[in-house]
């Protein structure tokens, strides 16, 4: 046979660093930086100093935990006057931000509650399932009494992989520093920074009432968006929302965990895979709402991967695109931002280009165990 006409030659071409990165973090999307300019945040580079540097986010190595173990959780909002009236005293200024999600509030310092306006105010956001308190002095309250306030409503949950604070891992800190340019390396490979997710829904006991307080912002950008999950599910027709009960989804941390570790960061704990009922009960008001979502949620129990796949996504894009049961929230100085992980889906937002710092902190008191009462019409 005659030789070729044609000479094939072999290049070595060079691959992106993304694409030699192992594809390990699944449906997961890692946002939150592991590190920042430590002299920039203090201010040595001629940028803006961090306004707390006490929250200044650590990673600790050598903070290891063994599994979460379960506890019994009280549901406060169970004893609340609906009325409201330590929590909405006369003077109170409340603007609802939509019909059925989201409450702005001024006028009313969380920290002076009582222990009466605490159960309140746990009553009052499973209700508005976001409520955004404006003018609060939570940022400049010692952590200990912070941490004080959020552990009435649960037992704290300390973050398998974040930043905390110098010796108070139960603070889970969101921080991107002044100067930063991380929204560039995110965006090479993603069309969108929008993850909505309930905090940690891969524990056995997830978080129910949340707190998150600003510490820093830029000028504009970085909201947050958050779903009405109970109105979601009551949008469903009877017959899906039948089909729905009796069904768990696995929810796992995984993920998380292998994205910090590919970071050189940190492992506080194991990660863990918990199944929970794809809608759960809210234990004060007994709505029902859809728990899934597409950042911890994997499969669901008893289903092959292409059925599984298919009622997933539908959920997932029905609690996305319903932008008539959703709100979003602007930051301002002293806001604390105050949700109920448990009827309620989040994101955050990296939208802004302008290298300025945001700089948040979250306590987080785990609740209950997901569990489901009987379906009905």
């Amino acid at each position: 046979m005659a030789p070729s006409a044609t000479t094939t030659v072999t290049e070595t071409v060079s691959l992106p660093q993304t694409l030699k990165t192992p594809k390990i973090f699944g449906a997961y999307k890692e946002l939150a930086p592991s590190k920042y300019n430590k002299e920039a945040e203090e201010g040595k580079t001629g940028l803006r100093a961090a306004k707390y540097p006490n929250y200044l986010p650590t990673w600790n190595p050598e903070q290891k935990y063994g599994p979460l173990q379960p506890f019994e959780h009280y549901e406060h909002g169970k004893d609340a006057d609906t009325s409201y009236p330590e929590l909405l005293p006369e003077g109170a200024i409340i603007t609802d931000l939509t019909p059925t999600i989201g409450t702005e509030v001024r006028g009313v310092q969380l920290s002076s509650l009582s222990d009466a306006g605490k159960d309140q105010l746990a009553r009052f956001v499973a209700e508005r399932k976001v409520v955004a308190f404006r003018g609060q002095d939570f940022a400049d309250l010692p952590i200990e009494k912070a941490l004080e306030f959020g552990g009435y409503f649960g037992r704290h949950h300390i973050h398998p992989t974040s930043g905390s604070p110098e010796g108070h891992p139960e603070v889970h800190l969101v921080h991107r520093g002044e100067g930063d340019k991380g929204a560039e390396t995110f965006f090479e490979n993603r069309t969108s920074s929008v993850a909505w997710h309930s905090d940690v829904s891969y524990e056995q006991q997830p978080p129910g009432t949340t707190f998150l307080y600003i510490l820093d912002k830029p000028e504009t950008g970085g909201d947050t968006l958050f779903v009405n999950a109970a109105e979601a599910y009551n949008r469903l027709s009877p017959l899906f929302q039948e089909r729905l009960h009796g069904l768990k989804a696995t929810h796992s941390g995984i993920e998380q965990v292998n994205a910090s570790m590919a970071r050189n960061s940190i492992k506080r704990r194991e990660p863990v895979v918990n199944a929970h009922p794809i809608v759960r009960t809210h234990p004060a008001t007994g709505e029902k709402a859809l728990f899934v979502n597409p950042q911890f949620t994997r499969d669901i129990v008893g289903l092959k991967k292409e059925e599984s796949d298919a009622i997933l996504k539908f959920l997932y894009d029905h609690l996305a695109y319903g932008a008539d049961f959703q709100a979003r929230v602007k930051w301002e100085d002293g806001t604390v931002v105050v949700w109920d992980n448990r009827v309620t889906q989040h994101s955050a937002l990296l939208d802004w280009k302008s290298g300025q710092r945001r700089h948040l902190a979250r306590i987080t008191p785990q609740a209950e165990q997901p569990y489901q009462t009987p379906y009905s019409s």
